[in-house]
């Protein structure tokens, strides 16, 4: 009777063993990946909410720093030093709070002051995103985006008392960066090209962009007959650079194209390119990724990895910008 006793008992050890490994486990891993909730980060009733167009005709209010960890989450490679995840979670919180402010009446989301598109307002994934982004290293990454955040609670850019429009760019391919009257026209004090030889060694490396020129002058919207067959490789010519050394303007033909509008009609990587050019097609070389005004992503990064504390970093890319808590 007792062995029999013994054996039921081992008996029933394995069966809760194996239900365990069958249904617990499963459950247990399931709950470590969505341990966290759509609200992770907790804020005081009566905080700033933000509403945000995720998609067309998809509105989503959230609090504002739960936003600005998807921001981040979504504007950064997690990889970066935290440094720089913070100054990013800084000029992004100061860009959602000047737009909450203005209320801009924005006909590509009307119902919504900002939207999810980085060619537009900025980038934003939700927790299913960041799960998918990140895998099984949703949880570490997760807190390492939320403590950036968390640490810099409060905190935004201001000059001469008011919010700054701080714009930001992925890589500015160790040039520096631009000035924004090179680019959209206007003297922003703030927004000055400054040095940055940060940039990791990959990020300065060149970039090719191919195109025939049928591709091409569709792509201006230049009429090919008016350009002289006789022109071949003759018919783009470089004209002026910026102080910086980017593309100001190129002539193509007999037309004057301004190389921001070029790079944006030819979705060029940066406006710091060269051109060759040969009977069949027109070769593009370019250097960094975006407008390279203010913030370059990556060259804070590089800052971060050489001991650089985010305000530094931020009033670095942001002259004269001063760092407050609201």
């Amino acid at each position: 009777m007792i062995n029999r006793l013994k054996g039921y008992r081992r008996l029933g050890y394995a069966v809760a063993v194996l239900i365990f490994v069958v249904v617990g486990l499963p459950a247990l891993l399931a709950r470590g990946c969505g341990w966290e909730s759509e609200a992770p980060v907790k804020e005081e009733d009566g905080g700033v909410q933000v509403k945000l167009q995720v998609a067309e005709g998809k509105i989503v209010s959230m609090p504002l720093e739960q936003y600005i960890v998807g921001v981040v989450a979504a504007e950064m490679p997690v990889s970066f030093h935290e440094e720089a995840l913070k100054a990013q979670a800084v000029a992004a919180r100061t860009y959602t709070l000047l737009r909450l402010e203005e209320e801009p009446q924005d006909e590509e989301h009307p119902a919504a002051p900002l939207c999810s598109d980085p060619g537009h307002c900025q980038a934003w994934i939700d927790t299913a995103g960041m799960r998918k982004r990140w895998g099984w290293h949703f949880r570490s990454s997760y807190n390492k985006i939320a403590g950036a955040v968390k640490a810099t609670s409060g905190q935004v850019l201001t000059y001469n008392g008011e919010l700054i429009d701080p714009v930001y760019h992925s890589s500015c391919g160790g040039k520096g960066t631009e000035d924004a009257r090179e680019v959209w026209g206007a003297e922003v004090p703030y927004l000055k090209s400054v040095r940055c030889t940060f940039d990791s060694e990959k990020k300065q490396e060149a970039v090719t962009t191919r195109l025939t020129w049928q591709e091409f002058y569709k792509r201006l919207g230049v009429d090919e007959q008016a350009v002289p067959a006789a022109a071949g490789g003759g018919a783009v010519e470089i004209g002026e650079r910026t102080a910086s050394g980017r593309v100001k303007n190129v002539k193509v033909g007999s037309q004057i194209i301004s190389g921001v509008d070029l790079r944006k009609q030819l979705q060029l990587r940066s406006t710091d390119f060269k051109a060759t050019a040969s009977d069949k097609e027109i070769v593009f070389s370019t250097r960094g990724y975006g407008h390279a005004v203010g913030l370059c992503q990556y060259g804070a990064d590089g800052l971060a990895q050489r001991g650089v504390k985010y305000n530094r970093i931020l009033t670095h890319y942001y002259q004269g910008a001063k760092l407050e808590t609201r």
